[in-house]
C-alpha cells in the first residue's frame, strides 16, 4: 500500500530459499526435539525485566500446563515507584495458591521470569474482536491467594520487620508466615530488604539468610541473635538520664 517501509519490515529474505521472501507474522515458536513446533507467543510480547529480556508468551504457555488453568494473560506492570514486574492473570477451575504456581512454573523457567504477583479472574475480558482487553485488566492488590492463614506479630519484633516487610513490597499488610517470594519479593526487593533489616540492627544479614527462611517466623526463629541487637538498638535511642 505504497508503504515500502513496512514491506520490507514484513518481507524479509527466506533463509531457506535463496532469493525468495518470506512474511514475518510476528509469531514466536520453537521446534521440540520431537518434530512438533511449540507457540510461544508474540515477538512484540517480549519485555525487559530487570535487566532480562522476557517472552511473556513462553510464561504464558507455562502456566497453561497447569492442569487447572484453561485461561491466562502475562503483563509487564509498573509500582509507584516506577520499577517493573510481571503479573499473571488467570481463570482456573479451582482456587490456585501462588506457593502452587511459583512450584509449577520454577520447573521450566529462571527465577528472573516467574511473575511476583498473580490474579485469578472468573473470566479474561475481551475486546469487540475477541482479543484480550490488556487495559481493563485490574492492578494487583498486593494481596494474594497464599494458601495459608494470615498470621499477625505476636511481639514488638515482629511488629518491626512487619513494617520494614510492607515498606519494600509496597503493600499493606504482611503476615508473619508470608513467603517474601511469593507476596511481590524478588532478588532486587530481597537485597534492599537486607540492607534495611543489617542497618536496623547494626549486623551483617545476607540474602542466603532470607533465601533460607523467607517468612518473618521462620527467619527470626533461625536467627536468634537478631532479637538481642534489636533490643540493644531500640535501647541505644533512648533518651539518657
Amino acid at each position: 500500500m505504497n508503504r515500502p517501509e513496512l514491506t520490507a519490515e514484513k518481507f524479509v529474505a527466506n533463509p531457506f530459499a535463496p532469493g525468495e521472501r518470506m512474511y514475518r507474522t510476528g509469531d514466536l515458536a520453537r521446534w521440540l526435539p520431537d518434530g512438533n513446533i511449540e507457540y510461544l507467543g508474540r515477538i512484540d510480547e517480549q519485555v525487559k525485566v530487570r535487566g532480562h529480556r522476557i517472552e511473556l508468551g513462553e510464561i504464558e504457555t507455562q502456566l497453561l500446563k497447569h492442569e487447572s488453568i484453561r485461561e491466562t494473560t502475562v503483563l509487564e506492570r509498573k509500582n509507584k515507584e516506577g520499577e517493573t514486574y510481571l503479573c499473571a492473570y488467570f481463570v482456573a477451575d479451582k482456587e490456585i495458591s501462588v506457593m502452587e504456581l511459583r512450584k509449577h512454573l520454577s520447573i521450566s523457567l529462571p527465577e528472573y521470569m516467574i511473575p511476583s504477583h498473580y490474579m485469578q479472574l472468573e473470566y479474561t475480558p475481551l475486546t469487540s474482536n475477541g482479543k484480550v482487553d490488556r487495559k481493563v485488566l485490574p492492578e494487583p492488590d498486593g494481596r494474594m491467594t497464599l494458601g495459608i492463614v494470615y498470621e499477625a506479630p505476636r511481639n514488638e519484633l515482629e511488629e518491626e520487620f512487619v513494617l520494614i516487610w510492607q515498606e519494600v513490597l509496597h503493600i499493606e499488610r504482611v503476615g508473619i508466615q508470608d513467603n517474601f517470594f511469593d507476596i511481590g519479593g524478588d532478588s532486587i526487593k530481597a537485597i534492599r530488604l537486607m540492607s534495611r533489616i543489617g542497618t536496623k540492627l547494626d549486623q551483617k544479614v545476607t540474602i542466603h539468610d532470607l533465601y533460607l527462611h523467607p517468612t518473618i517466623k521462620g527467619f527470626l526463629e533461625a536467627r536468634s541473635d537478631i532479637e538481642s541487637s534489636m533490643m540493644n538498638a531500640n535501647n541505644s535511642n533512648l533518651p539518657q538520664k
